[in-house]
């Protein structure tokens, strides 16, 4: 006990001591003797600036579970004994009683040494992190997690040192202790990385949520075989439809298993915090499973379209797409909580539905008044190769916090497979991850082992809680494989050889589960057996029914879409857009209006006097003055207008200026939202330089809401 407390050197008047030395000597070395001036000189410029972080500023133990945030009721320090006598002459410093000079200097070396060694593993543990299920490269050695490299040798396994209470662990660990928990909490199923990020408190809050449990969740017996079932069920779907309809491309999850528990997760822990809304986008790669499993499709209508039968009411115009681009939405319930869940449809274009997803959930917010974005949601899965190597991915990203463009952060998930139908990581990126790219917004970034699906619900969890209290991206990266080819008629031995000779010896994800739980006494084999019997019963029933199957409604055309119907022909499509005069006066005059109270430009005046003539007159109208009275008319009836575009405010050649900017302030006037009382909402937005990215975006905002004018406007000819 006596010896922890020495090591524990923040402990009391310890504490004082020594940031009092350390001030001192930062202000005048000469000032402190020698012993500790060499101490002091001796440290890098790193250790030191950790010894100021574990001195701190509050000189009690901190309480607070998050690292590096002060208590705000600690009472302040004592003062520190200066050891300088009257003449100026510096005394031998002496440590507080019961403890040498020296035994404070190793305590604090040890202290500042295991600080840095946390700091590398928080930055460096994923390197080490245990995410392949195939083992298909051994893991490099480290030199950065590696105590000898910070001083500590063979002989200070089993001293203690002071901790300060970081990683769940007391206020002193040893040497064991405390590798034991960072490899753990950074280099187990789970590799986190999140050092890139700016944010002190998203920081904070990251290691307060993975440190303090050894980033797991200790989920309960129930909660285990919940995961076992989702997985029975992902990973036998699979194997049915192989053997039902043999070479028919589906796109199987199989290998990625783990990604149906995953999701389920993020749609009841969301349901809890408040999520009514989530919009999904993905690829082809595991969608069936995701229509059947999270949508709950009925099996009777996926086997139907396996046999050739349409999608959708034959009398009904609609896509004659193939099976794995289809969308659909359903209203599911966890917990009490409604989740109303929209796949949306997704072509063969990687990634391309992104900025769709985006927008549709855009358009839900408004439609809520959801400001502060917590119940409309964004999930987007990835293959990795496309998420590596699509420009639609940067674009989409870059749109996260965009006032014109922001939902409050979106769940990235990724299926990585490790390789792009015959393409290897080696020859499809640069960078150590896929996932390199969601850096450029400060993402945290989730790396778990595909095999472990505890680890990905609680990825899962984390993830969904951090959208919530952030409201910004976040992404998770599921190592894991694809046992057949690029589709279930491929060969994948002509170019992966050695990887596929490993997928074919390797366990399914149901295995190495139900193994796991079966040596821990949560489930005994008869039970996984009744599993397997009793879903493939479910199939086998449900693959009878879909010989008379037929489907009798799109979901296209419920929820905001209810009512619309097909125009029977051209000239009902066109309608009548003719509005009275009086209205165009009206819109016209409030669009020649100045702003009171605001300092227009001089050149902007003259134009508004022009646009009155022009109303006065009825002569001289311009494109942009036609463009401007059609905007205002549909919103004086209550139409929303959502224009967006590079430079659309001002206009690319000057033409439009439906923003007007104080010249003194740079306060925005729009008049198209000052016409009139009870009117609809004018939204231009100036658009970053992304074309592709900003038209999917407004294409899936027009999608959700059709009681609004949704345009994007290219700049001009080449850039469009």
């Amino acid at each position: 006990m006596q010896n922890a407390e020495r090591s524990s050197f923040l402990y009391g008047a310890n504490s004082a001591f020594i940031d009092d030395l350390f001030e001192r000597f930062a202000k005048d070395p000469g000032s402190v003797d020698e012993s500790w001036r060499t101490f002091f000189s001796e440290l890098s410029s790193e250790q030191r600036e950790v010894l100021r972080e574990v001195t701190g500023a509050s000189w009690a133990p901190k309480r607070t579970r998050v690292v590096g945030v002060a208590d705000p009721d600690a009472a302040p320090p004592a003062a520190a004994n200066r050891n300088v006598k009257a003449n100026g002459a510096v005394a031998k410093a002496e440590a507080p009683a019961g403890i040498t000079a020296e035994q404070l200097r190793s305590a604090a070396l040890d202290a500042v040494r295991a600080r840095i060694l946390i700091r590398s593993y928080r930055v460096r543990g994923h390197l080490q992190a245990d995410l392949d299920p195939l083992g298909l490269a051994p893991k490099p050695y480290h030199s950065e997690l590696d105590p000898k490299t910070y001083g500590f040798g063979d002989a200070d396994w089993d001293r203690p040192i002071f901790v300060d209470r970081v990683l769940g662990l007391g206020e002193t660990a040893t040497l064991h202790q405390l590798i034991d928990r960072l490899r753990q909490t950074y280099c187990g199923a789970v590799g986190v990385e999140y050092m890139h990020i700016g944010d002190p408190d998203v920081k904070a809050w990251i290691e307060d949520r993975i440190e303090n449990d050894g980033n797991r969740t200790d989920f309960t017996e129930m909660g285990r075989r919940t995961i076992l079932e989702r997985v029975v069920e992902a990973e036998n779907l699979e194997k049915y439809l192989h053997v039902k309809f043999v070479g028919t491309k589906r796109f199987g999850l199989d290998g990625g298993e783990a990604l149906i528990p995953g999701l389920e997760q993020i749609l009841k822990r969301g349901g809890q915090l408040g999520i009514r809304d989530v919009v999904i986008g993905m690829p082809h790669r595991g969608r069936l499973n995701t229509l059947v499993h999270v949508l709950h499709k009925g099996y009777q209508a996926l086997f139907s379209e396996f046999q050739g039968k349409p999608s959708h009411p034959e009398e009904m115009r609609g896509s004659g797409d193939v099976k794995y681009h289809l969308g659909a939405s359903a209203d599911r319930e966890f917990d009490g909580n409604v989740v109303h869940l929209s796949l949306t449809a997704n072509p063969s274009h990687l990634e391309a539905v992104n900025p769709v997803v985006l927008g549709k959930v855009r358009a839900k917010q408004d439609q809520r008044g959801d400001k502060d974005r917590s119940q409309a949601m964004a999930i987007l899965m990835h293959g990795d190769a496309a998420f590596a190597g699509q420009g639609l991915v940067a674009e989409s990203l870059d749109l996260s916090d965009l006032a014109g463009y922001r939902i409050g952060g979106t769940i990235h998930f990724v299926v990585n497979n490790q390789i792009g139908f015959t393409t290897s990581p080696t020859y499809s990126r640069s960078g150590p991850y896929c996932t390199e790219v969601a850096k450029i917004v400060q993402c945290p970034i989730l790396h778990v082992n595909g095999d472990d699906p505890e680890a990905v619900v609680h990825c899962s969890r984390i993830a969904v809680e951090f959208r919530q209290q952030f409201k910004r991206d976040i992404v998770i990266d599921m190592w894991c494989y694809r046992r057949h080819g690029h589709n279930e008629g491929d060969e994948p031995m002509f170019t992966q050889p050695m990887m596929y000779k490993k997928i074919g010896s390797h366990p399914t994800v149901q295995d190495v589960y139900a193994k796991r739980l079966i040596e821990a006494g949560v489930i005994a084999q008869p039970d996984l057996d009744r599993m397997v019997v009793d879903y493939r019963q479910k199939l086998d029933d449900a693959f009878s029914a879909a010989a008379s199957f037929r489907p009798n409604k799109a979901d296209w055309l419920e929820g905001q879409w209810t009512g619309f119907t097909t125009a029977p022909g051209e000239e009902d499509r066109k309608g009548n857009t003719a509005v009275p005069i009086e209205t165009l006066r009206e819109v016209g005059l409030a669009l020649a209006r100045k702003p009171e109270n605001h300092d227009t430009n001089r050149k902007i005046l003259r134009q508004l006097e022009e646009k009155r003539k022009m109303i006065e007159s009825g002569e001289g109208l311009d494109w942009a003055m036609g463009e401007a009275l059609a905007f205002g008319s549909l919103l004086a009836e209550g139409t929303p207008v959502r224009l967006s575009g590079q430079d659309s405010g001002r206009g690319t050649f000057s033409h439009r200026h439906s923003v007007l900017v104080d010249q003194t302030n740079d306060q925005r006037y729009v008049p198209l939202n000052n016409i009139r009382e009870g009117q609809a909402r004018y939204e231009v937005i100036d658009s970053p330089l992304s074309e592709a990215g900003v038209l999917g975006f407004e294409y899936g905002y027009s999608l959700a809401e059709p009681n609004a004018l949704v345009l994007w406007e290219a700049q001009f000819g080449d850039f469009a």
